[in-house]
């Protein structure tokens, strides 16, 4: 039973890639970029990635920090420098209570009974990518363009001085 509980729990926060092209040598996962929109100058796309969240992370902003970095290595294992990030999703899950109450007699005795059931289920994160290599990466702070504007398609980041 306990072997059971502990794949379900590995397998709930496994990462899957399917290649789709040539892999590279593994890199670091620190070197791996994750785009939102393509990049420019083109790139070679390597795999294709698909990952969650564990099942007890807490907190959306950790629990996208989860997912991300999941992408980032699944990518830095086939050789890719970049992650082209097709979207991230919410599963199922959450927090319920339960109230119940019971009453009955036997035998001219009467009883009562009561509780209160809580079930806390955190929601997992799920987020699926392409893992592409970029042969010249622009610089850090690229923003993509909104098709025939000037105006960056991303707004920056406080503090980015944009």
């Amino acid at each position: 039973m306990l072997a059971m509980g502990m794949a379900l729990l590995l397998a709930s926060c496994a990462t899957s890639s399917m290649l789709v092209g040539q892999p590279r040598p593994p890199i670091d996962p620190s070197q791996v970029r994750i785009y939102n929109a393509p990049p420019p100058g083109g790139f070679e796309e390597i795999a294709v990635i698909e990952t969650a969240s564990g099942p007890v992370t807490y907190g959306e902003q950790n629990k996208l920090n989860a997912v991300l970095q999941n992408l980032r290595e699944e990518a830095a294992k086939v050789g890719a420098n970049g992650v082209l990030l097709q979207g991230t999703a919410n599963g199922y899950g959450g927090t319920s209570v339960g109230v119940g109450a019971g009453g009955g007699s036997y035998r001219g005795s009467g009883f009562s009974s009561g509780g209160i059931g809580v079930s806390i289920s955190p929601r997992t994160k799920y987020a699926t990518g392409t893992a592409i290599y970029v042969p010249n990466p622009p610089p850090e702070n690229w923003q993509p363009m909104l098709p025939g504007s000037t105006e960056p398609a991303v707004a920056p980041e406080p503090g980015d001085g944009g």
